[in-house]
């Protein structure tokens, strides 16, 4: 997770939502990558979308089987959607996303019963520390 809040505090210094990913898999980093959507002028460039890809590029596959995906925040319904097809093993995240987050704040895609993958989900791990970048950059932004 401290891979993941150093990607969150480069956001912040490139003016982005300070929100970290990285993938992990057998204890390897595959990835890093921190919100984009300015500097892309993309709405798709969360954290968790941009290191699905870079991890996917690395692997030579779409499915990042046995992989645990660590994110600074809560993920949204849409970067859900992506560790779902991507089939991600573990989701281990900081601060909860009570306006948005897509695994037990305001839903929980996660474990959805009609959905054809599931995968365990975490949160809490450098909460403090992960909303307090969070809140430091939008108190700024006021």
């Amino acid at each position: 997770m401290q891979l993941a809040l150093a990607q969150a505090e480069q956001a912040a210094i490139a003016g982005e939502v300070p929100v970290g990913a990285v993938i992990i898999a057998a204890d390897q980093k595959l990835a890093a990558a921190h919100n984009r959507t300015i500097l892309n002028q993309d709405p798709t460039a969360h954290a968790e979308i941009l290191v699905l890809r870079q991890a996917a590029q690395h692997q030579g596959n779409h499915r990042l089987l046995d992989t645990t995906i660590y994110i600074t925040l809560e993920p949204c319904a849409m970067c859900v959607g992506a560790m779902i097809q991507a089939r991600i093993q573990r989701c281990i995240y900081g601060a909860s996303d009570p306006k948005s987050g897509a695994v037990g704040s305001v839903l929980d895609l996660s474990a959805h019963a009609k959905l054809n993958h599931s995968f365990s989900v975490a949160g809490g791990l450098f909460a403090a520390e992960s909303a307090t970048l969070l809140q430091t950059f939008f108190k700024a932004r006021r």
